[in-house]
């Protein structure tokens, strides 16, 4: 989900790869993962002028991300009540 929301703030999926400390490589066979494995674009490529092209977020590639977020926050107001009384096992 890093690398998703970087492209989208980055516009360019070499330069959101730098900025997680990975290869263009990497970065792209990721993208090409999640765009085969969901079965329809969550990057898409733009094409550009002379700066070149870059890469965005397709409609549902933001989606994924916000609906994943969503997940996620309440994955962890699920898990805190649990995850406090385990820092209290053995103090008994």
């Amino acid at each position: 989900m890093r690398l998703l929301e970087m492209i989208a703030e980055h516009g360019s999926i070499a330069a959101a790869g730098r900025a997680l400390g990975m290869s263009y490589r990497r970065a792209w066979m990721l993208v090409e993962a999640m765009n085969t494995g969901f079965g329809r674009p969550v990057v898409e490529a733009q094409t550009g002028g002379r700066a070149g092209g870059g890469a965005r977020l397709s409609d549902f590639g933001t989606d994924v991300v916000r609906r994943y977020r969503a997940i996620e926050a309440a994955a962890e107001a699920a898990a805190a009540p649990f995850l406090g009384r385990l820092g209290q096992v053995g103090d008994t």
